[in-house]
């Protein structure tokens, strides 16, 4: 950025110029930081969440996204607080600086609900058609996803106990999709035996 001729004035008059020599060095070294992370993230940063874009003006700029990241705390059962993160970006704990993890899937916002005799799944889905939606179970996990061009979700649900996949309901309206499946009766292990 070209200076105007009263700033390098001031900057040889000045009796602070060794002040203001001082904070320019620390923004060109605070530039030089930013341009260095910024890089630095684009090697993390999936390709699915990068696109190339050109102003008006001609400018050739990179737009990433969207990130999304949230959690949401509840009281459990026991009485206990649990903590469930949502999203496709995740803080990484471990040795050095700290870390951001991208994922090309967004995690959605789940709920499980368990009743006598089944357990309800709902999950969070804006902006998809039922059609994208994919849901494979077992007796213990439910997994959903959704990979379409505009969005892409991604979860692998534990289930409370165990589910009889063959006997399932499900319905999507307004984002929310909701799955009911009916627990599975638990018979006892082994052979029953006669009492002399």
């Amino acid at each position: 950025m070209a200076e105007d001729w009263w700033s390098r004035w001031f900057k040889r008059r000045s009796p602070f110029r060794w002040f203001f020599g001082d904070i320019e060095d620390f923004m060109r070294d605070m530039e030089d930081f930013i341009r260095e992370e910024f890089e630095d993230l684009s090697k993390w940063v999936p390709k699915d969440l990068m696109r190339e874009k050109t102003l008006p003006d001609g400018t050739k700029v990179t737009e990433w996204g969207p990130f999304v990241y949230g959690y949401r705390i509840t009281i459990g059962p026991d009485g206990k607080p649990q903590v469930e993160e949502f999203g496709n970006v995740k803080p990484e704990t471990g040795l050095g600086r700290p870390r951001i993890g991208f994922q090309e899937y967004r995690e959605p916002l789940t709920d499980v609900i368990e009743t006598n005799g089944d357990v309800k799944v709902i999950v969070e889905l804006p902006g998809v058609e039922k059609n994208d939606i994919k849901l494979y179970g077992t007796e213990e996990t439910l997994t959903v996803s959704v990979d379409t061009p505009q969005r892409k979700y991604y979860k692998e649900i534990k289930l409370p106990c165990k589910v009889d996949t063959q006997q399932s309901k499900s319905s999507y309206k307004n984002g929310i999709l909701e799955v009911t499946l009916r627990k599975k009766e638990e018979k006892p292990k082994g052979e029953p035996l006669k009492i002399d």
